[in-house]
């Protein structure tokens, strides 16, 4: 009976293992060449990596550019947590697999499947804006964040991206926020004729009150662009009017944004709640811990305050503009980082806005074929959505 059960527990991982061979595939680590002789190095200093998948077929001189996400590290104690990881070095980093967004197969990525795929991993803990020369040899820590991103750039023109027709420069979370940042420059690097265009995943991170009143992320930023000497690299249409602080915040960016451009995020963001509008120092007494690890269980009134951080969250999104070049797909589902996630991109069941998978509405946005500017309805209200259920020892430590 006992050596039956193991069989079937084991027949039923192999079928899982088969299928996510099937709607993935692994992708080997590359190096950047020469990135120490420019400084261009991670938090431990070990060169950036990045992984690439070539295009093929009429994809061939297309290009989408996916940036890693992870956060960001705020003084020497929280980079010091991240330097001997694979959020602070390429010697811990090993291949991945590629999927949705990224997938090389068009039942998975119906319109980006034969493009060429990078994946740009996340080792400065700045979103690619920190450039700090000294380094302190008691940490060794290095604060290099905007040289490895144009090391990266740079090697992958060099590899036929500087003859790319279409091209996409994406990112979830950090990386969401850094697609948003760098949208512009990463246009200015491709030749004039080229369709760029920038889909930032959750990286739409806004500047609220938190349920105690206080702006405590904003001071989080402020402390994240001091250590990594960001204010030089962040956009001067917004530092030229606000504290560089405040330009870490999509909110005071979005409307100077010339490239088009396309937000996917939740409104219902399970890491801006946690972290953003409830984070620990903000609910001494934990009564909003049942309520983080899964949004059914939240009381009526922490309901009432969910649906007032989604209306201020509309209101930051609002700078975006309403614009056909501007798209955005932001639905009330309790999730983070929906272009990576098979079962959220595009498959069967995936959750839907206005009839349309993100897949879906990326793509007809991107070709023109059709403009996509949806907002949902207040959670619980979509039937498709994928909700994140914690568990206690899962839930990320807010």
């Amino acid at each position: 009976m006992e050596s039956a059960r193991i069989s079937h527990w084991l027949n039923l991982l192999v079928c899982v293992l088969l299928l996510l061979k099937a709607e993935g595939s692994s992708v080997p680590l590359t190096l950047v060449k020469n990135s120490e002789t420019k400084g261009a190095v991670c938090l431990d200093g070990s060169p950036p990596a990045y992984h690439f998948d070539k295009g093929f077929g009429k994809g061939i001189n297309n290009w989408i550019v996916h940036i890693e996400g992870g956060g960001w590290c705020n003084n020497v104690t929280s980079c010091l947590d991240r330097k001997n990881t694979t959020l602070g070095s390429s010697n811990h980093m090993s291949d991945i697999s590629f999927y949705a967004i990224l997938s090389n197969q068009q039942q998975f990525n119906p319109d980006f499947y034969n493009w060429n795929r990078v994946k740009v991993r996340y080792c400065d803990g700045s979103s690619f804006t920190g450039d700090v020369e000294e380094v302190d040899p008691t940490t060794n820590l290095h604060f290099r964040g905007a040289r490895i991103f144009s090391a990266v750039m740079e090697e992958l023109l060099a590899k036929g991206m500087k003859n790319a027709k279409n091209a996409i420069l994406s990112g979830c979370s950090a990386g969401g926020l850094t697609t948003i940042l760098h949208c512009d420059s990463f246009k200015a690097l491709l030749p004039s004729r080229a369709n760029v265009k920038c889909v930032p995943d959750a990286g739409y991170f806004v500047n609220v009150e938190d349920i105690s009143g206080a702006h405590s992320f904003q001071e989080f930023y402020s402390e994240v662009v001091s250590i990594h000497g960001s204010a030089k690299n962040l956009p001067t249409s917004c530092t030229s009017k606000h504290n560089p602080a405040l330009c870490f915040f999509p909110q005071y960016v979005a409307s100077h944004i010339s490239t088009p451009i396309f937000v996917v995020n939740s409104a219902y963001d399970w890491w801006q709640i946690g972290n953003i509008f409830v984070p620990s120092s903000a609910d001494p007494s934990n009564s909003w811990h049942s309520c983080k690890l899964n949004l059914s269980n939240c009381s009526p009134d922490q309901l009432s305050k969910l649906q007032g951080f989604k209306s201020e969250f509309q209101r930051a999104l609002s700078e975006v503009g309403d614009s056909p070049s501007k798209g955005m797909f932001i639905d009330s589902c309790y999730a983070h980082c929906q272009t990576e996630t098979q079962e959220t991109w595009f498959k069967s069941g995936s959750q839907l806005l206005a009839n349309k998978t993100i897949a879906k509405a990326v793509g007809d946005w991107f070709y023109g074929r059709s403009p996509f500017h949806h907002i949902d309805c207040n959670f619980p209200c979509n039937p498709t959505c994928h909700n994140r259920v914690f568990q206690v020892k899962d839930y990320p430590g807010i």
